[in-house]
């Protein structure tokens, strides 16, 4: 059986199972230690015998036992990078990467080149806090989390991908940071309310500290934002992730606590309310 066969047959299985074909090319790609590319050229070479036992038995645990593809093979591409991940931490997901682009976005066209002090709360893998580091040199970035376990996996991504200016500081979302000041607050806290289903995918793997967000989904955003007016400077944004439904909710928290807030709402690329970002002090475009 050659490549082109060998993939073709595992995509059809996986589909039939109502997994992702994309799956296949993964895994595949993690056990040999091939590019895409290599797998394009060799589409025509045969599969030994000892590569497809090896496949179909660290695969099975994808197919049959539910287990994610990204803690199979340890990774998860963020932004351009590979970030570890495994049973610790949340698996990034592709639409956050919206969030990182347009706080990217807002740092140009607000703070232009300056030097400023960013903090990404609650960070898991470190997904959103390293890639903006790694993205603008002007970031000093300070991450996040109340899971020292997480926290480890965000070290052991900072350390792989040279992000020297992120710090990591453990304990519940800001409070770590009192007696520091930032510009940019960016969070992608839990916000699934404790009351929705979740497909067991997720809830059985990933740690479900990362996912519920109270009743409402909103208990952690109202935290944030309260402990916001300890670490701000005066002139600052805020830059959060949230559920589809949320925008006029996440509006009214801010608001409440900051009056002359300008507030901005994005949907993300599949048309969904997703992000808010809120500018608080001296800000204008000119």
């Amino acid at each position: 059986m050659n490549f082109e066969k060998f993939i073709r047959t595992r995509q059809d299985l996986a589909l039939s199972l109502n997994k992702e074909e994309s799956s296949v090319i993964i895994y595949l790609m993690h056990i040999t230690g091939f590019s895409s590319s290599d797998l394009y050229l060799r589409l025509n070479e045969s599969v030994s015998k000892e590569l497809e036992k090896k496949f179909d038995e660290g695969f099975k645990a994808y197919l049959y036992d539910n287990y994610p593809i990204q803690y199979l093979v340890g990774y998860q591409t963020f932004y351009g990078y590979d970030f570890t991940v495994d049973e610790r931490v949340l698996i990034p997901r592709f639409e956050t990467e919206e969030l990182v682009e347009n706080v990217l976005m807002y740092y140009d066209m607000y703070f232009k080149n300056q030097k400023v002090d960013v903090c990404d709360i609650g960070t898991g893998s470190g997904a959103i806090g390293i890639s903006l580091a790694l993205e603008e040199k002007n970031m000093s970035v300070s991450i996040t989390d109340i899971s020292k376990e997480a926290l480890e996996v965000a070290n052991i991504n900072k350390e792989k991908l040279q992000a020297t200016n992120v710090k990591l500081y453990e304990g519940d979302l800001a409070k770590p940071l009192f007696g520091q000041k930032f510009d940019i607050i960016v969070s992608n806290p839990p916000y699934i309310p404790t009351t929705e289903d979740v497909m067991s995918l997720v809830k059985d793997n990933e740690p479900n500290i990362a996912l519920f967000g109270g009743n409402d989904g909103l208990k952690f955003y109202r935290e944030i934002i309260e402990q916001a007016k300890e670490i701000s400077k005066d002139r600052f944004m805020i830059a959060f992730e949230h559920g589809y439904n949320k925008n006029s909710e996440i509006e009214e928290l801010i608001k409440n606590a900051f009056p002359n807030a300008k507030v901005i709402h994005k949907k993300d690329m599949e048309g969904r309310d997703r992000m808010s970002f809120a500018f608080i002090g001296d800000f204008n475009e000119n």
